[in-house]
C-alpha cells in the first residue's frame, strides 16, 4: 500500500521547470540578467505562481531558452505565438484547465 499522496499537484514556475538560471543568485544571472517573469510581483498567485513564473508568456522581455534574443526577433505576437508551443505553457494549461488565467486577468494586474 502507497502512502496517501497530495491531492494538490506541485505547481513549478517557469525558471524551476525550465531550470534556466535567469533567478537571483541563478547560474545565468550575469550572462543573461534576472528573468522579467521572475521579478514581475504584480502578477504574484496568478495560476498559482510566484509573481509573473506561471505566465511568463504575457510579461514581455521573457527569452526562454535562449538569452541572446533580441526584441528586434519579431513582435510581442511572434513570441505569444512562440510561447503557445512551449512545453512550459502546456504544463500549466493542463494543471490550471478553465482557471487558466487570461489576459485581461494580467491586464488589470499591470495597471
Amino acid at each position: 500500500m502507497s502512502c496517501p499522496q497530495n491531492e494538490e499537484a506541485v505547481k513549478l514556475n517557469c525558471w524551476e521547470f525550465k531550470n534556466c538560471g535567469r533567478i537571483e543568485g541563478g547560474a545565468r544571472e550575469a550572462e543573461c540578467g534576472i528573468c522579467p517573469a521572475y521579478g514581475e510581483i504584480r502578477l504574484d498567485g496568478l495560476n498559482a505562481g510566484k509573481n509573473g513564473g506561471r505566465v511568463c508568456w504575457f510579461v514581455e522581455g521573457t527569452l526562454c531558452d535562449n538569452c541572446v534574443r533580441k526584441e528586434a526577433d519579431g513582435t510581442y505576437l511572434d513570441k505569444y505565438k512562440r510561447c503557445l508551443k512551449c512545453n512550459f505553457y502546456k504544463y500549466v494549461e493542463e494543471q490550471q484547465g478553465e482557471n487558466l488565467a487570461i489576459l485581461q486577468e494580467v491586464f488589470d494586474r499591470l495597471r
